[in-house]
């Protein structure tokens, strides 16, 4: 039928509705991303992620890879591995709460605990399922949370889930924690909940976990931190925040972390005491309705603790690559914005100046990616570089060198 004789059918008074196009709005804000010049550009690792890796078919020295101690690549983990396939395949086939609890995966939180100073630990698929489904089981309608400004994204979708009134203090400020945890106390919540970052991942920070267990103990409030990024890097022997502040598990209740960073492995975790453990695992989702990790992750995550526990070195060799590299790039005029640990931005202001700078790295054989709104304000766009205690010194001045040519041809220094 044609387009007039389809009209001629429809009854008087009667509109035809345009037809709904179900997924054209995805392609639509796609394209705005790439004009914007704010969309992810996926490069592909081709091997192991190590200090020197091939990259979209090109050797390149690893800047942005949260690889900490290069334990990725340890003959330890290695074997350990695969001893654990050999001796209990390549999956649990379950759940953990139904029939996917393996020995090697009771071993881990055993030695986790150990590791941690904690009564209990508990592993989780991942980092991000720790969060999104261990928060929303702390508080209900009638509690309050108190979260830092700038936590992680997966900590802002964890409290999104929860039906607590939210507060939010200024970023790292103990006085304004203060403040808000008075402001919260007059909602008269029955439970508190005061939730950090340990390290900031975009700008390398710490936050002032001493001050805010401070502040937080007159309210009775719990305390959460998601130590991602201080894992095997801050405290004695790689052993976290708590350890790095001296602090028990006492004072902070959650010590959040992952494997999948510093660890070289993969997965999520929370170490405390035997009742949140005990707790978490009746009535956390992410745990109950996902399945174990492979055998050969438990067994290599296993592996990680023996290394960090008998080879400190690792930790180390890190701390002293990361100072000489934020003093090299400080020297040539490179904003380090807040940088205290192995995250080092190199500010670039501009999206486009940090996409180009990144591109121009590229280039010389550097691979250190752009971090760009919305991750990071629109005029805080930088690169974020990653240490690594596989990095030798001559790879850093090679790096360097790379940064400061580029640098000066984008206009940045």
């Amino acid at each position: 039928m044609s387009d007039p004789e389809l009209r001629a059918a429809i009854p008087f008074g009667f509109t035809v509705k345009k037809m709904r196009d179900p997924i054209g709005w995805m392609r639509d804000e796609y394209n705005r991303l790439v004009e914007e010049n704010l969309d992810w550009k996926i490069r592909e690792l081709q091997g192991p992620s190590t200090p020197r890796a091939k990259i979209d078919g090109k050797e390149v020295i690893m800047l942005c890879s949260n690889n900490y101690l290069n334990l990725s690549n340890h003959p330890k983990l290695i074997k350990a591995a695969l001893e654990a396939i050999k001796t209990h395949g390549v999956g649990s086939g379950s759940v953990r709460a139904i029939a996917g609890t393996m020995d090697l995966h009771l071993e881990l939180e055993r030695r986790l605990a150990k590791f941690k100073g904690a009564e209990a630990s508990l592993t989780y698929s991942a980092g991000f399922t720790t969060n999104e489904g261990l928060i929303p089981t702390l508080v209900d309608k009638d509690d309050a949370i108190v979260s830092d400004e700038l936590n992680h994204g997966s900590i802002i979708d964890g409290v999104r889930l929860t039906k607590a009134t939210r507060f939010v203090y200024k970023h790292g400020d103990v006085a304004d924690l203060e403040r808000v945890l008075d402001d919260a106390e007059k909602e008269k919540p029955e439970k508190m909940l005061v939730i950090t970052d340990g390290v900031f991942s975009m700008d390398g920070d710490i936050a002032p976990l001493d001050g805010i267990v401070k502040a937080a103990k007159p309210h009775g409030a719990m305390i959460y931190v998601d130590d991602a990024h201080g894992e095997a890097v801050l405290g004695k022997g790689g052993r976290g925040i708590v350890s790095h502040f001296n602090l028990t598990h006492k004072d902070v209740h959650f010590e959040m972390g992952t494997f999948s960073k510093a660890f070289g492995v993969m997965g999520g975790h929370v170490s405390g005491s035997r009742d949140m453990v005990n707790y978490a695992l009746n009535k956390s989702r992410s745990w109950l309705l996902s399945a174990s990790h492979p055998p050969a992750t438990a067994a290599a995550c296993i592996a990680a603790i023996d290394v960090l526990e008998t080879e400190e070195e690792h930790v180390k060799t890190l701390w002293d690559n990361r100072e000489y590299f934020v003093k090299g790039l400080q020297q040539m005029g490179f904003d380090t914005g807040f940088s205290q640990t192995p995250i080092i931005p190199a500010m670039c202001g501009e999206s486009s100046k940090a996409v180009a700078l990144s591109d121009g790295l590229f280039k010389e054989g550097i691979l250190a990616l752009p971090i760009v709104f919305p991750m990071v304000a629109r005029d805080k766009a930088r690169i974020r570089n990653m240490m690594n205690s596989g990095l030798t010194k001559d790879q850093l001045d090679t790096a360097l060198a790379a940064y400061e040519k580029v640098g000066k041809q984008v206009g940045i220094i």
